[in-house]
């Protein structure tokens, strides 16, 4: 009786509206009708997907810069971390600032980085031609790696804060038994620090890279999947296929693919984290003893 409240509420908040999309990807559907007038195509719309190569090439960029932008973010969130986990003067502002961007709407990031990227006025490529270089075309030859640069600067800090608090929650005592053993700095981060954060760091890129499967905002506005499907991830299709192509079944469809693959790296890093706790805490109760 006490659950039934919350139950209700996750039943019609969350696996009414998925059912509902599930349901409307079996269908020939568009704008114009209801779900219920809707032609059942059964799954031609997921073959259709399946052979569309327009498709894939989205997918396959989704891939690639869900890829990049984790991996990339991971490194420089993690190594700020261990770089700023010290008691330093002004150290509380310090870590402020770094988490300014992801503070700012993706609007305001896409445009504020589109202004940056113009090729005549741009910031980056004056300060090229200021010292003799060529401007560089970062939104036509360079788009999807100038996206990605804009995703890291806006989500690196949130790498960084859980990264932080990882490090901070760190036992103390298996810290003080490496540095009495003789570990150098570099040592302890190799086989204590990075060992004992691995299953904060997995969920923390689980949770980077579902986002990252689903980024749109900076995106459309910076180059609107420009030029030619080059930056068009699968989140900016779905809603081209919706709004544009008025095909709300495909749309569907695509987000069940999105969702499908979503799933299957969730299980994949749940069962890596299950793995990493356990060798995290097989690692400090090894140092305990020998402490």
């Amino acid at each position: 009786m006490f659950l039934a409240p919350a139950a209700i509420i996750m039943a019609l908040c969350l696996l009414y509206p998925l059912g509902y999309m599930v349901w409307g990807s079996f269908r020939d559907w568009n704008p114009s009708q209801t779900i219920g007038e809707a032609e059942f195509v059964g799954f031609k719309n997921y073959i259709t997907l399946f052979y569309d190569p327009a498709f894939r090439e989205s997918l396959g960029v989704t891939l690639t810069f869900a890829t990049v932008v984790v991996a990339a973010e991971l490194v420089i969130g993690v190594g700020l971390a261990l770089l700023l986990d010290r008691n330093i003067r002004g150290m509380s502002i310090l870590r402020t600032l770094f988490i300014l961007p992801m503070m700012i709407a993706p609007v305001v990031v896409g445009l504020m980085w589109r202004y940056m990227y113009h090729p005549t006025v741009g910031t980056f490529n004056k300060f090229l031609k200021s010292w003799g270089f060529e401007g560089i075309d970062w939104l036509g030859q360079h788009a999807l790696m100038s996206a990605i640069i804009a995703d890291i600067w806006q989500w690196t800090p949130f790498i960084f804060i859980l990264s932080l608090a990882a490090l901070q929650s760190l036992p103390r005592s298996a810290l003080e038994a490496a540095r009495i053993d003789g570990a150098t700095a570099w040592q302890q981060i190799i086989h204590i620090k990075l060992p004992l954060m691995m299953p904060v760091l997995i969920v923390t890129a689980l949770l980077r890279l579902i986002d990252a499967f689903k980024v749109l905002e900076v995106i459309l506005v910076m180059t609107e999947g420009g030029p030619g499907l080059s930056t068009e991830i699968v989140a900016l299709r779905i809603s081209r296929t919706a709004t544009e192509f008025r095909e709300l079944g495909v749309a569907a469809a695509m987000s069940n693919y999105l969702l499908i693959l979503l799933l299957i790296l969730t299980v994949a890093m749940f069962a890596i984290t299950r793995l990493q706790e356990a060798r995290a805490a097989r690692l400090a109760r090894q140092i305990q003893e020998e402490g």
